[in-house]
Order: structure tokens, then sequence, then C-alpha cells
């Protein structure tokens, strides 16, 4: 199952989210929040999880990018479950990195979920948009 779609749940006061009730069934053998890129959070089916931290384990440690990409996968990770009314709770620490007050935007994104400040998330789809529109197959040089 693909996750799919834009959502705009809103956080509650004590930092819980509601996320959309055809994502939860994927959710339901745990789930981990994490740091993600352009300041957005993931949120992950545990599984899922386990199969990147294995990609980012078998990185030689000796590669820069490799080990920076573990520790902030890592150290920003928190393991989690839905609670029975399909909320999950995120982290003073991630929803500051992510730069997340009352509203929300939650977009699936194949095999993970992302969770972005609205501003934020406006900014950076505007910009992909454009690009998306751009976006052309090219020849395969070796064929030409």
């Amino acid at each position: 199952m693909f996750f799919m779609g834009t959502y705009t749940p809103k956080l509650d006061d004590k930092g819980r989210l509601f996320l959309p009730a055809k994502f939860r069934d994927r959710l339901s053998e745990g789930l981990v929040v994490t740091q993600g890129q352009e300041n957005c959070l993931v949120v992950w089916p545990r599984d899922v999880f386990m199969e990147e931290a294995r990609r980012a384990q078998s990185t030689p440690l000796t590669v820069r990018g490799a080990r920076d990409y573990a520790r902030i996968l890592f150290a920003g990770a928190d393991e989690g479950a839905l609670d029975k009314q399909g909320r999950i709770g995120i982290q003073a620490s991630l929803r500051e990195y992510a730069g997340l007050d009352r509203d929300v935007v939650v977009i699936g994104v194949m095999d993970r979920i992302e969770i972005w400040n609205p501003d934020r998330w406006r900014d950076y789809s505007s910009g992909a948009q454009a690009k998306f529109a751009e976006l052309d197959e090219q020849p395969n040089p070796q064929q030409a």
C-alpha cells in the first residue's frame, strides 16, 4: 500500500496529530517519526524504517555523507504507535525542528508520510511543481 494524498489536520495542545484514517492500517504495527529533509517530519511504518536503517548500516563509516545521514536519522527518531483514536504524539523537539504549531500539512509519499509546516509546504511545493511541469524525457546519451 502506498501513502498518497494531502491532508490538513490540526495538532492538539499535547502535540498529538490525527492521521488520515486510510493511513492507519499500515501503521498499526508501529511507526517511527524522525527529522526529514527540507525541515519536515517523516513518519515511517516501523518495518520500512528498519529497511532504511539497514541501508544506512550497510554504507561504510568512511563515507562522511553516510555518517551524517545516519546521525540525523537516528538522533531525531522517536518510535511510537497510534493511540486508540488514530493519533500519534510528536515530541516537542521534532515539532520545533519542523516549525509545527497548530496547523500542519500531511502528505503521503509512497512508503512514508511527511508532516509539514503549511508555509514551508506551500513554498516547497510551488517550486517543485514548476520543476515537475518542466520535466521532459531525456534520451539516453549512450543510445544517441
